[in-house]
Parts: C-alpha cells; structure tokens; sequence
C-alpha cells in the first residue's frame, strides 16, 4: 500500500546533495522524503548500531548480530549520525503537518543526544557495567520471549555468544579512566552476570532438542562464562586501581541531555527550586497523615513502624498480583482510563543483571513483536544469602503502601497500560522513541492520581488506608530525592554532593534506608537525569490543569488520559501542543 509513497521518497532522497546547502530543501515531497529518511535512520543506524535494540522491538532479524564495540564502529555510528541529522535539518518543518513536525523535532533530539553520549559522555570508555551486562541483556532478550521454537532461538544465542568474547577484549581496549563507582558497580553486578550464563540462560532452553544446537551452546556459553570471569579479574586487579575518573556530566552538558531527551530547557536553578519546594509539600503532608496514624509518634516513628508492614519475601509476588483485580474494577467503574486489553501482566523476579539497581520493573514486549506478547513485572527478591537485617531493609522498600504505589506504577494504570496502547500511537517514531518525562511521569503521576481519585486495595481499613497514602508519600519523596540530587550532584547547582552526602540526602530527605540510599546514589551516577520522575509527573498535573481551565465543565478525566495515551511516548511539550493547540510552558 505505500509502495508509491515510497518510491516518491526515494526519487526526493536521491536528489539530495552528500553536502547538504544552508538553505532548506523544497516544501515539495518534504513528507515523504522525511518519511523516508526516517525509516533510514531506523534500519541503517538505530537498529544498525544496537542489534540488541532490535531484538526487543521485535524485530527478529537482528537476534544474530551483536553491538560492535569498537572504537573504529564507534566513530563510524558518529558519522552517520552527523549525516543523517543534516538530511532530516534540510527537511523544512512547516512543510509537515502538526504530527510530523513534532515526530522530526523528537528524530532530531534521539540523534543530538546519541551523539551527546558518544561524543561527550562516553560511556563505551567509562563504564565497565556497560560491556559486562550489556551481553547479558543481549542474551537475556532472546531467552526471554518465546517467539520463536526453541532451538531457533538458542541457535541466536549461540551466534551472540560467538561474538560476546570479542566485546570483553575492547572493553579492555576503550576503558581509559573509569570513575571508581563505574567500576565498583560493574563488579557488584559481575557475579550475577555469570551466574545468568551459568544457570538462568541454560535453564531457559532446557526444551531444546537440536544436539547440534545444544553442543555449539554448551561451547559458545563455557567460552562466555570464561571471559567474564577473565573481565572480573582483570576489572578487579588492573581497572580498579586506576579508577580514578570523574562521573559528574557538569551543568552544560546536564542541561543538554535534558533538553535532547526530554524537551526541557527550565534553568536548573529553577528545576532545583522545584524539586525542594515538591519534596517539601510531600514532608508536610506526610506528618500531616503520620499524626492522624499515631499523634504520639514522630512522622520519622510511623515511617519506621510503615516499613515492618510488609508481606514475607516469598509471597511478594503474590502480594502484587493480588492488586490487579481490584485496580482494573476501580479504573473502569471510576472512569480513569480505557484499558485496551483484559489480558494481565505476567509477575516474575528480577534478571540477576539488574537486581543490584531495580527494585521492580515493567519488560513489556516490542511494538513489532508478533509471537510473544507477554509483558513481564519484574520484581526483585532478597538474595539467599543476606543477612536478616539486610532483608528486612529490602523489604521495607515493599510496605503496605510503597506495594500499591509499585502496582499503579508498573502496571494499572501506569507501564502496562502505556504498553497496551503502543498499537494506537500515531507514528513509527512514537513507538520507538520516547521522554522518559512521558514514560516514568505518568507511572509516577499514576500513583498520587489515583489515591486522589479514591483508589484503596480490598479489605484495607481507616489506618490502612492512612499508611497507604504515607506510602505513596515515601515513594514521591524518593523521587524527590532523586531529583534533588541529580542536579547537584552532577552539576554543583544548590552545592556539590558527594556520594556519601547524595546516599544521605535520599535517607533524610527522600524518607528511604541506607541500603536503597546508596542504590539510589549507585544509579545515579550513570541515569544522571534520573530526575524524570517527579519532572515528569508535574508537567503531565499542570498539563491537567491547563486542560482543565480550558474546557471547564466538559473536562473528563477519563478523556484527557486517554487522550495523553495516544500521542504516544512524546515528550510532555509534544503533547502539550496537541492537546491545547498553543507553546505554553510545560511548567
């Protein structure tokens, strides 16, 4: 059907210059040229230059590459980045319809900040983690969705595995002076790296029945397990030592990525501001509702009676599926949101590669992805081998409250509603690109939102009831916190943090433990504008409001989430233009 719509891009394309002039290209076949240009950065660079990416979106003719990790590919996904972004610039925007224009701005921010993160950032030559679990995932992708027989699938692993040796060794060659944290990190994580090689990898294709298959297996994963092995000793006894790098982005190329990725230029000092003046509200009104619980205790007194109400750790999962009943009846009969499936999400523990940083986590499929359509809700499980306080400080993370707030964050209404409505998002590029400002604001919007709208689990009493809405507090306050320091721990906006200061700050400020404390810092150090939490969430209440305003008695909650769900993954400004027809400030 866009055979002819095609072949009009082509015929645009193949008149463009290799140098493209200053002065715009013709409004005529602008549509089409960008849709062609599109799909070209799609297959011949996104996907081109992370397999791995393609793997999880469900294209599955990818499952055999691996990303290559050298410093000559490096440079040579730069270059093409620089050139297609020159392509898509000469593209004139008033030539596209509304959409479009906002798909083409959200196009050029992925590649400016691809190249903020290869050219500036540099992971590939700071942070260890990125190899080491990075082949992991690579697995873990395909091991994961069975969409395709299993010996199809373990022939896949096998071709990656081939290839995952090779990705260690230019580890080696592109480290150059790692922060320590990076380093440490890399090696918390190591051990469950292996041991996914070592056990979960094997176990997910016990059904395989290709002797062929399963000898190149046993062959391609010994050789795997050594190498990381190898990457751990060699971590250990020679990058360690000389871990000395800097992990702080700094304010310009902080505000950058913000702007890149998320469409927001606040000035930072503002955005600090506004973290304060949310985490403040959010104290106030926790020992406003810690009173009423207990008006003989401190607020400090309830949180820590809140965190003892949890469920044992071996019926966490079950604890979680429990909410999802009662989460679609209140969604449905309150008007919330349409839910486009009754289909449920499947509850499982953590990968081992992710447990050091996750406490949960929603895996839905690709939007390509045709053969498994299961979403998976990851939650991580205390280890076996922790001491009773560790646990205990684990599972505080999963009181009575913090388990709804976990359950409408990662699935009803938040994640998984997100993943069921990717077939209805308007473009290629809304289903594949994304703000997390959009993507973790709504599931943190979704928390307060829905306790607001009068959401309680089955069977909760008054006092309940009370530490429910404390959890949900204690949840935003960590989110808070995470905005707090994201900004002056990377920037030195409102005075520098160390991380020993940033651990502190989430356990004062942001209500947690010193355990989640300091796996909060951990994150933070890489996911340096982990700050779209709480951005996010204020930006989609204002965007509310202004909805609100503007319609005034014919406003319907129902219809404005809706209608916020269809423009898919857009950054909150995209969205605010659609749905209010104007550029007023997202804050």
């Amino acid at each position: 059907m866009r055979k002819p719509l095609l072949a009009l891009a082509l015929a645009a394309f193949a008149l463009l210059p290799a140098n493209i002039p200053a002065q715009r290209l013709s409004a005529d076949g602008a549509p089409q040229t960008f849709d062609f240009l599109a799909e070209q950065f799609f297959s011949d660079i996104y996907f081109r230059y992370s397999p791995t990416t393609g793997t999880q979106a469900g294209l599955h003719q990818y499952d055999t590459q691996l990303e290559d990790y050298s410093a000559a590919e490096m440079q040579r996904e730069v270059a093409a980045l620089h050139a297609i972004e020159k392509k898509i610039e000469a593209v004139p925007a008033d030539a596209l319809d509304a959409s479009v224009q906002a798909d083409r701005e959200i196009l050029l921010n992925t590649i400016q900040s691809t190249l903020l993160t290869l050219e500036v950032i540099r992971p590939w030559e700071k942070n260890p983690d990125t190899y080491s679990s990075g082949i992991a995932n690579s697995a873990f992708v395909i091991m994961s969705r069975a969409y395709a027989p299993a010996n199809t699938r373990l022939k896949a692993v096998v071709a990656r595995e081939l290839l995952m040796p090779q990705v260690l060794l230019e580890a080696r060659k592109n480290l150059k002076n790692p922060p320590k944290i990076y380093t440490e990190i890399a090696l918390e994580q190591i051990d469950g790296n292996i041991s996914f090689f070592q056990n979960d990898l094997p176990s997910a294709f016990k059904d395989a029945d290709s002797t062929v298959a399963k000898a190149a297996f046993a062959k391609s994963n010994a050789a795997v397990i050594q190498a990381l092995k190898d990457y751990a000793t060699w971590m250990k006894t020679d990058l360690l030592p000389r871990s000395n790098g800097d992990f702080r982005f700094g304010a310009d190329t902080f505000r950058k990525k913000l702007a890149y990725d998320e469409m927001v230029g606040t000035p930072l000092e503002t955005l600090l501001q506004i973290a304060y003046d949310d985490a403040h509200r959010n104290q106030a009104e926790f020992a406003r509702v810690a009173k009423e619980v207990d008006p003989t205790k401190t607020p400090l007194e309830v949180l820590a009676q809140l965190a003892t109400i949890h469920p044992p750790p071996d019926k966490l999962l079950e604890t979680f599926q429990g909410q999802f009943s009662g989460l679609i009846s209140f969604i449905k009969t309150h008007h919330i949101i349409t839910i486009p499936s009754d289909v449920e999400p499947t509850l499982e523990e953590t990968p081992p590669f992710l447990r050091a940083t996750t406490q949960a986590s929603m895996d839905p499929p690709g939007p390509f992805e045709t053969h498994s359509t299961k979403a998976y809700f990851n939650v991580t499980l205390p280890e076996k081998d922790w001491s009773a306080a560790r646990i205990a400080e684990h599972m505080a993370a999963f009181n009575i409250g913090t388990i709804t707030s976990t359950a409408v964050h990662e699935a009803y209404p938040g994640h998984y509603v997100q993943f069921l409505y990717l077939n209805q998002f308007p473009s290629k590029i809304r289903k594949l690109l994304g703000a997390n400002t959009n993507i973790e604001g709504w599931a943190h919007y979704c928390e307060q939102m829905m306790l607001d709208e009068g959401y309680l689990p089955d069977g909760v009493d008054a006092k309940q009831a009370k530490l429910i809405r404390l959890g949900q507090l204690q949840d935003a306050l960590l989110r808070d916190a995470r905005f707090i320091v994201a900004i002056r721990m990377h920037t030195g906006v409102g005075g520098p943090l160390t991380t020993d200061e940033a651990a502190q700050l989430f356990v004062k400020e942001g209500y947690q433990s010193p355990s989640i404390g300091s796996m909060e810092t951990k994150r933070g150090t890489a996911d340096a504008t982990y700050l779209y939490y709480t951005l996010g969430k204020l930006e989609i209440m204002k965007l509310r409001a202004d909805v609100k305003a503007q319609q005034g008695a014919a406003f319907s909650l129902e219809e404005f989430h809706n209608a916020f769900m269809h423009q898919g993954f857009a950054p909150v400004k995209v969205i605010r233009k659609a749905m209010l027809h104007d550029d007023s400030p997202v804050m």
